[in-house]
């Protein structure tokens, strides 16, 4: 009897795991994270703005969050698991980019969901997670810190031999607010001359009239206007 009892100790990691949970405490543990975790995706969805939406990020928040409960649970108040946690997670590196800012808050929160789950603060982490969520969807739904005004990309291209510092400055005077010129590049091996704005439209203006009027003035050659260029790559 004594060796089949060590025998399921040793199996379990150690003499002191097996009596700090249960089988019902994981199962517990992982459903109550997967459920808060759908709550947290389904918030990300639903409030996500812009063309860089990734199923594939929303189901890595979920995973997250069950995995770093079950890692909570696994090292309870064992500093000798949570220092090996840390030096296993030393060799991981990640290299894929965060598009958006608000997609690394995401994933904090879903770890601290999963911590909280993990420590068995069950109250904490349903609160919590229901919260925030809420918090993130107003923020979203009044569209809170938006500015009335939005900045665009303006590109336009000129022939190379064309003085440019003042060639505009009429007709961004009659449709904008502002105007700044942020890059000069040559192009097409130096026959044309590529300029970047960053602009504010006046209220009422039309954009096709004022591409029109640019037109005029830049040999009609390639115009660009770029809105939401936050969301894009430049």
């Amino acid at each position: 009897m004594d060796n089949t009892q060590e025998f399921i100790e040793l199996l379990l990691g150690s003499a002191g795991t097996l009596n700090s949970f249960t089988p019902v405490d994981i199962i517990f543990t992982i459903t109550l994270s997967f459920a808060l975790a759908l709550m947290i995706g389904w918030i990300y969805q639903i409030t996500h703005r812009g063309t860089s939406y990734s199923q594939s990020y929303v189901q890595t928040l979920v995973m997250m969050t069950m995995i770093v409960a079950l890692i909570m649970l696994i090292i309870g108040s064992n500093i000798a698991r949570a220092f090996t946690l840390v030096g296993a997670l030393s060799i991981v590196r990640f290299r894929n980019a965060v598009k958006e800012t608000r997609d690394v808050g995401f994933i904090f929160f879903a770890m601290a969901i999963g911590m909280a789950v993990g420590t068995r603060f069950y109250m904490v982490a349903v609160v919590a997670a229901l919260l925030i969520s809420f918090f993130l969807w107003a923020m979203v739904k009044i569209n809170m810190f938006a500015k009335t005004v939005k900045e665009q990309i303006l590109r336009i291209r000129v022939p190379g031999d064309i003085p440019y510092e003042t060639l505009f400055d009429q007709v961004f005077s009659k449709y904008l607010l502002r105007a700044n010129l942020i890059a000069v590049e040559s192009v097409q091996a130096g026959t044309l001359t590529e300029l970047l704005y960053g602009i504010e439209f006046k209220r009422g203006v039309t954009p096709q009239d004022f591409l029109q009027e640019l037109r005029k003035l830049n040999d009609n050659n390639k115009i660009a206007l770029v809105r939401g260029y936050h969301e894009v790559d430049l």
